[in-house]
């Protein structure tokens, strides 16, 4: 599962997004919502970009993994009709093939959207509410609330349970990263305090990832253990976060090996990342996992964040990045899929109500993509929406706030033609 940054852009398009992110920052200081460093994949794979992102991959928004604030419900929603009993169950659907699974946020399990998620998944993943952040954002201090109500309404509904996730350049509280003395490690130029400063880091990671995971073992059956840590743009092909600058990759290794020894065999540890059908991204990140299971790190599979749109990537393309991370014997799961009505650096709306020319296209591109996925169901053990109706989705203020309609379900939660592309076959 998961994701932007974009130096490019015309002044308007800057301004527009700088007061997308201060909105959301005045947001998150009350709550634990979407945040981080994510775009969705609508970028094409030449398109170049800075700030630290790829320059041959869209970002994500771990997305989500997210880049804003999911969006409100609308006042029509708010006198929505009740969830369509006679329209298929999606999870029941697929049954025979993979577990279907949606994002959400603790205040999303009562009301309608708690009934659309009873009728329609069989999966759960926190959109945000178990990131580092939220977990821990105090050294010592942990914040368990949120997390648990969701743990609890999985079980009380026979849902199965992914974690998103343990490491994150995104979303990472600051202290991780501060020497004994309170100085940011990344600035320390001695070397003896460079090797202090890396154990200590890993130290912390170490206990940080032995909590949560022993806290949610019984309960979480996947988790992404690392997330993006893949970026072409930098040096090595991987991302020149605070974690890879103190200890190279060695807090990747030291995260899977805490979680394994946390956990147990029976949980099932991933790394996460978007744009992994960009064939340049996806090599490096093969690279990387195949090096990391010859030393014996214990990897079990590869989440594909699926961050799309109506134009970009082609399902193909989805398709071969399962198909080779199959060879080394992994699993696949497909864990923040999303479909953007807007192609990259198309900062246009198209209005108040999505024109229905668009949403039958939507609904071919859906319906194609779970085609192919049905075909390989061997491929992958589960698909999960990064969402589950349009009210509420990170795409709605991202890069700019305008109408979007990412997912099956509408803002009134009523199956759109995507729907029915998806469970008629």
């Amino acid at each position: 599962m998961t994701v932007t940054k974009n130096g490019r852009r015309k002044l308007p398009a800057r301004l527009a997004r700088s007061l997308v992110f201060a909105a959301a920052i005045l947001w998150l200081s009350g709550c634990s919502g979407p945040g981080g460093n994510a775009a969705p994949a609508t970028l094409p794979p030449e398109q170049q970009e800075s700030g630290g992102v790829s320059a041959t991959a869209a970002p994500s928004p771990a997305a989500a993994s997210t880049a804003a604030p999911a969006a409100t419900a609308s006042p029509e929603a708010a006198a929505e009709p009740a969830v369509q009993a006679e329209v298929p169950r999606l999870a029941a659907a697929y049954a025979d093939y993979f577990r279907i699974g949606a994002a959400v946020e603790p205040d999303q399990l009562e009301g309608p959207a708690a009934e659309l998620l009873k009728r329609h998944v069989n999966w759960l993943v926190a959109e945000n509410a178990m990131k580092p952040d939220a977990m821990e954002p105090a050294e010592g201090s942990f914040t368990w609330e949120r997390a648990d109500r969701i743990v609890d309404f999985a079980k009380e509904n026979g849902m199965e349970l992914r974690f998103h996730t343990l490491v994150w350049h995104s979303q990472t509280p600051d202290w991780f990263f501060r020497d004994e003395a309170g100085g940011a490690m990344v600035d320390e130029t001695d070397p003896s305090r460079r090797e202090a400063n890396k154990k200590l880091l890993l130290k912390r990671l170490d206990s940080f990832v032995t909590t949560v995971v022993s806290r949610y073992k019984q309960d979480i059956t996947s988790w992404d253990v690392v997330n993006e840590v893949i970026e072409p743009g930098d040096p090595d092909g991987m991302r020149a976060s605070n974690w890879y600058k103190i200890t190279g990759t060695g807090f990747i290794e030291t995260a899977f090996r805490a979680a394994r020894k946390a956990g147990g065999p029976d949980i099932k540890l991933y790394i996460n990342d978007y744009n992994t059908e960009d064939p340049v991204k996806r090599d490096i990140l093969y690279g990387l996992v195949k090096d990391m299971l010859e030393k014996g790190v214990p990897i079990d599979g590869v989440g594909h964040q699926t961050h799309i749109n109506l134009e970009y990537p082609a399902t193909e393309r989805i398709i071969e990045s399962l198909e080779l991370f199959h060879t080394l014997g992994l699993d696949n799961q497909i864990t923040e899929l999303d479909m953007s009505l807007y192609v990259y650096n198309d900062l246009s709306d198209v209005g108040p109500e999505v024109p229905g020319d668009i949403l039958q296209r939507q609904a071919e591109r859906y319906g194609e993509l779970f085609a192919a996925l049905r075909a390989r169901k061997e491929l992958l053990s589960g698909v999960m929406f990064w969402g589950i109706a349009d009210d509420h989705t990170w795409l709605s203020t991202f890069p700019v706030a305008r109408t979007e309609a990412p997912l099956l379900f509408d803002r009134q939660h009523q199956p759109k033609p995507a729907f029915q592309a998806v469970t008629g076959f």
